[in-house]
């Protein structure tokens, strides 16, 4: 409870930081009437307007530290991702501590070129970015984790189907210029709507019933429904 409530907090506290900067920023500017070349950039302008030269530089710096703190522990994730989900469970290969090093180090490689590219459009923002790559996230995951979730009959072959459409999907959409109404489409929507589709889909085909995975669905729904957990089993 006390850490939900420490983390909702302090959430609460960024946004309506963040907005209040959104405000005064635009407030400032168009009274003064002053040009923002990044809108961006209006937090890092305010400070200095704002702040004696030594606490902006303070406060440049804390950003940059941020970025640079998120960039590594993204890079680490997306590197495990690659190598402890995608190449030990789908492939089922077993590597040496040493290769699987040398993995990781060229996931990290690979992804951060794929990054530095993506990077080199000057004229895309970082909101959009952001909303681009959280589109791809929602596309790809979001039907299978609620599927996973409520409907038992999920296969294997149907999860990975879906993801790869629905981020296939949302890459596509975002990516190329739609005529009409459909260029002002969020490319999350097809790709959700394409990945639930063939999950359902292809499930129907490929799943084989599991007796385990039935027993922990059974365990969820009475713990949901306010039941006992089932007691571990005991193991001489």
């Amino acid at each position: 409870m006390a850490g939900r409530r420490i983390g909702v907090g302090w959430m609460l506290l960024t946004v309506i930081g963040a907005i209040m900067t959104a405000l005064i920023g635009a407030a400032y500017f168009q009274q003064n009437n002053l040009t923002l070349a990044d809108p961006e950039a209006v937090f890092l302008e305010l400070s200095q307007i704002f702040f004696h030269p030594l606490v902006a530089g303070f406060i440049l710096a804390a950003v940059l530290a941020a970025i640079m703190s998120t960039i590594s522990s993204q890079l680490i994730v997306t590197s495990s991702a690659l190598v402890e989900d995608l190449y030990k469970i789908v492939l089922k290969r077993d590597a040496s501590p040493r290769s699987m090093v040398m993995l990781s180090r060229v996931a990290v490689l690979v992804v951060s070129v794929i990054s530095v590219l993506i990077a080199l459009d000057r004229n895309a923002s970082i909101l959009e970015l952001v909303g681009f790559a959280w589109a791809g996230f929602g596309a790809a995951f979001g039907p299978t984790i609620l599927l996973a979730l409520f409907w038992r009959r999920l296969s294997t072959a149907g999860a990975l189907t879906g993801m790869i459409a629905g981020a296939a999907t949302a890459f596509l959409w975002g990516t190329f210029e739609l005529p009409g109404v459909l260029g002002d489409v969020y490319e999350i929507i097809p790709g959700f709507l394409i990945n639930l589709l063939l999950a359902v889909v292809v499930s129907r085909f490929t799943f084989k019933p599991s007796a385990e995975i039935g027993a922990e669905f059974d365990d969820a729904v009475r713990i949901a429904k306010g039941g006992a957990a089932p007691a571990a089993p005991v193991r001489a």
